[in-house]
């Protein structure tokens, strides 16, 4: 079983924001593909199979900074491994429309990481990071703010190819997955 979980923040208020990149794949692959999302545990999730293997795509309801909290019930509830967790997630060192798939790593300042890493007690959990650009705006104002109609553009193309890269990430290895997708362009 897999567990893929996009980061963000619940309420309207937050659609289309820099922070929620993760809620953005996860609703495209589960739109595309007709699931429906159930609530249990903090978390709106959905369920399928792809490639014989059963996967649960996760948004958790908790803000973004409490993630971790609700990734850990999931966890426990399902008796996922951490090694077939694969979390999106927003980077702000990376440039707007692209992204970085990688197995582990530091938080990078990002709060909803730590949160995750305190919670899992490790940094080696499997990842996309989708670049959203820095700005010289402050911080919390920039991720909060909702991408413009060029950036959104951008953006979009970044959550068509990871369809791909979820699809892939049942099937491949995860040393295969970052050879394939890695330098994507």
């Amino acid at each position: 079983m897999k567990l893929i979980v996009g980061l963000g923040n619940k309420g309207n208020e937050y659609n289309n924001t820099r922070h929620n990149v993760g809620f953005m794949v996860v609703d495209n692959y589960v739109n595309k593909n007709n699931l429906i999302y159930k609530s249990k545990l903090d978390g709106l999730y959905a369920e399928t199979v792809i490639n014989n293997e059963k996967v649960i795509f996760l948004k958790p309801q908790n803000y973004i900074n409490l993630s971790g909290d609700v990734i850990s019930k999931y966890i426990k509830y399902f008796k996922i491994d951490i090694k077939d967790i694969l979390i999106i997630h927003d980077d702000m060192d990376l440039e707007l429309g692209t992204f970085k798939i990688r197995y582990k790593g530091g938080s990078a300042g990002h709060n909803g990481l730590k949160n995750i890493e305190t919670n899992l007690k490790t940094n080696e959990y499997k990842r996309i990071k989708i670049g959203i650009s820095k700005n010289n705006i402050d911080k919390i104002d920039y991720v909060l703010g909702k991408f413009n109609a060029l950036e959104l553009s951008k953006i979009n193309k970044v959550i068509n190819i990871t369809y791909n890269i979820i699809e892939d990430f049942v099937s491949l290895s995860f040393e295969n997955l970052m050879n394939k997708y890695n330098g994507y362009k």
